[in-house]
């Protein structure tokens, strides 16, 4: 697939997203496996920036940048230069034993970064106990969620499963949200059966495989499961508005 084909790809299928009423998009390279530990190569950078800022061209909601494994600063950079929104590190602080190897956090670059760059508009989406990881010490998960965002300055903290379509634990999600200040999304193995008891443990959820032919991640999006899912989220969304519904 060339450059061209990819960029069509991400363009229409953003459009697809932004058309069923999504509140916003991630552009990542999913399809780089065996991904790079850390700093990803110049060619990389460039073809996610010529993506993101086509696809910015194309949409209005709001993007983000996640650049796998785990290079924040080339997320940031892609993020500034297409005027995406925000970026996703998957291993912001602390550090994980992955399938890439141990990844250690670089908060303390990437948000200096951000600030040196005036690029404070830009918010940190951050996982806690990522998928495809094991801490390198048990840990509590909330103690985890806390200084993410207490000393590492996430904005809004994620919570996966053990991997890629994966079920979020959903007390790992109640754990997280009564301890942070920030929003916690659930960001693995969402589907339009589980959505409104994950909703119900937390603010928000990323899906990205239950949209997709037969669930599965990186094949074609599925309208009619895209559209399902939109139209479940709304619908949740309006009772948790209507105050005259009596709680249960």
């Amino acid at each position: 697939m060339s450059l061209d084909d990819i960029v069509r790809r991400a363009c229409a299928e953003a459009s697809v997203l932004e058309d069923a009423g999504y509140h916003a998009i991630i552009l990542e390279n999913f399809g780089d496996v065996p991904f790079y530990p850390t700093n990803v190569p110049p060619l990389i950078v460039s073809c996610m920036t010529a993506c993101a800022c086509e696809v910015r061209r194309t949409v209005d909601i709001p993007l983000g940048i996640n650049v796998l494994r785990n290079d924040p600063h080339a997320a940031l950079a892609i993020a500034i230069a297409s005027r995406a929104d925000f970026i996703r590190v998957n291993v912001h602080c602390s550090a994980r034993l992955t399938d890439q190897g141990m990844i250690e956090g670089i908060a303390h670059e990437t948000a200096r970064a951000r600030r040196a760059l005036g690029a404070e508009r830009i918010a940190f989406y951050c996982d806690v106990d990522v998928k495809h990881a094991a801490p390198v010490a048990p840990r509590d998960i909330a103690d985890e969620a806390e200084e993410l965002v207490e000393r590492a300055l996430a904005d809004v903290v994620l919570v996966t499963g053990a991997g890629t379509g994966k079920t979020v634990n959903l007390g790992d999600l109640q754990k997280v949200r009564q301890r942070v200040r920030a929003p916690v999304l659930a960001a693995s193995g969402v589907t339009v059966a589980t959505l409104e008891q994950t909703l119900s443990a937390c603010d928000g959820a990323i899906i990205g495989s239950a949209l997709r032919r037969d669930g599965k991640a990186g094949a074609d999006l599925d309208p009619d499961r895209v559209v399902q899912i939109a139209k479940t989220f709304e619908q949740i969304a309006g009772q948790q508005r209507d105050p005259n519904r009596v709680p249960e």
